[in-house]
This record gives C-alpha cells, sequence and structure tokens, in this order.
C-alpha cells in the first residue's frame, strides 16, 4: 500500500507547496509511483504543475463532498510515474458545506484508500490553517511533514500543531507519526538563520531532516513555468536540497 504523507503548517508563506510538488517530483524520479493531492483551496500546487484549473471537469472539490470519486479527478503530469488529484477555489465553499455531513472526517482517507493500490507515495498538499481540510489530511495520512521557515516566528503556533496532531492520532488515526521537520527559506548569509536552524534543532532533535532548503530564485521561478524546480533547473541550490530531502524520505519511510 501507498505511504501516505501530509505536508502541514497552519502558518502560509513556509514553502509547504513548493515542498509538496517538489517532493513528489523526486519521489517520482527515483522510479516511484506518486500521486499528489491538493487540498489547499488556493490550489498552487494544481496551477504550479501548469494545470488549467478552469479546464478541469472534476476536482477534489466533487471528491470532498463525496459526489465524484478520486480515480475521476486525477490527472497525469507530463512526469513519468507522477499524478495529481487538483483542486479549484470552490473548495472553500465545499470546506462550509462539509461541516454538515454524517461522515465528515474521514472523506480524504476514503478517497486515497480506493486508489492508492497504484501509488508507492501520496503525497498531500494541506491548507495554511488547522481547518476541516487540513484535519483530513492528518486522519489520512501515515506521515506529516512540517515545513518551517528559519526566520523570526518559525515556532509560532507549532505547539497548537502539535496538540492537533496528538488529538486526530488518539481519536481518529493511532499510526499518524510526525516523520521530520524541514527547514526552510535558510539563508546562510544570515545569522539569524542560522540561529533559528539552532533552535528548530533543539526543539525537534532528530525529528529535523538533514537537507534544509535554501532561498533560492530557481525555487520562486519554476511554478510560473508550471514545472517542479528538478525540470527547471536541476543544477540549482534548491533543486539538489530537495533531491536529498526525498532521498531521506525515502530512507524515513522504508521500515
Amino acid at each position: 500500500m501507498a505511504k501516505v504523507i501530509c505536508i502541514t503548517n497552519q502558518k502560509g508563506g513556509v514553502g509547504k507547496t513548493t515542498t509538496s510538488v517538489n517532493l513528489a517530483y523526486f519521489l517520482a524520479k527515483d522510479k516511484n509511483r506518486v500521486l499528489l493531492v491538493d487540498v489547499d483551496p488556493q490550489g498552487n500546487a494544481s496551477s504550479g504543475l501548469g494545470l488549467d484549473k478552469a479546464m478541469l471537469d472534476a476536482s477534489m472539490t466533487e471528491v470532498m463532498l463525496d459526489v465524484a470519486k478520486m480515480s475521476d479527478v486525477i490527472v497525469s503530469t507530463q512526469f513519468k510515474g507522477f499524478d495529481i488529484a487538483p483542486t479549484t477555489p470552490q473548495l472553500a465553499n465545499a470546506e462550509v458545506e462539509m461541516a454538515g455531513m454524517r461522515q465528515k472526517f474521514g472523506v480524504l482517507k476514503r478517497a486515497i484508500e480506493s486508489v492508492e493500490e497504484g501509488y508507492d507515495y501520496v503525497i498531500i498538499d494541506s491548507p495554511p490553517s488547522l481547518s476541516l481540510l487540513t484535519v483530513n489530511g492528518m486522519i489520512a495520512a501515515d506521515y506529516l511533514v512540517l515545513p518551517v521557515q528559519t526566520e523570526f516566528y518559525a515556532l509560532e503556533g507549532v505547539a497548537q500543531l502539535l496538540e492537533s496532531m496528538a488529538m486526530v492520532k488518539k481519536a481518529m488515526n493511532p499510526q499518524l507519526k510526525l516523520l521530520g521537520v524541514l527547514a526552510t527559506m535558510y539563508d546562510k548569509r544570515t545569522s539569524l538563520s542560522a540561529e533559528v536552524l539552532a533552535e528548530v534543532r533543539k526543539y525537534f532533535k532528530e525529528k529535523v531532516f538533514a537537507a534544509t532548503i535554501p532561498r533560492n530564485v530557481r525555487v520562486a521561478e519554476a511554478p510560473s513555468h508550471g514545472v517542479p524546480v528538478g525540470a527547471y533547473d536541476k543544477f540549482s541550490k534548491g533543486a539538489k536540497a530537495y533531491k536529498e530531502f526525498a532521498r531521506e524520505v525515502e530512507e524515513r519511510t522504508r521500515g
């Protein structure tokens, strides 16, 4: 069965979607079959892979409302072994409707279970909030990856997120584990980045991935070209860092 990884942080701007897209890409490059599930209503993972959301017949909006099958919304990307279940901004409205559903917490888990036999990894890109969609992601996942920006207030809100994870683990998903913490937007030229990274390592210890994602213009440019950074400039520092991160993810999920 597929290993399901939810990329989550309720803080915005920490590189969550960039991490989701590039992790999926590099896992696929290493001959894994990968599905990226976009449940962030902003849909940046979908548009960052060059999808025209206006042309979609169905998306994760319909899946989360239980009116479409996951298999009906999955589309192939231009990269071998890499599929995506895209979303549209209508998912924000759907979340309001979901609140009245009887089995609202297990929708995403059931949807992923219906297709996971075809994949080695399922990566969930969740919204920057502790919302019903994020909780669905946690319930569906085997592992969480927490991207943390190496800037002021990096650990702000992390305690709340870990509390939510503990609640989900206790009540609905006892198998859920924190796979690791990924330091993003690291700038080795500043003492602040080094200090924050040291603080993150002190807080999370061995859970912090060895790979750190640097501030890199190529990482920022790639989505506007509809491709991951590894396809945009495979020799860039950002691409090398995400490749190293994906390798660590494979090692940590091998057991």
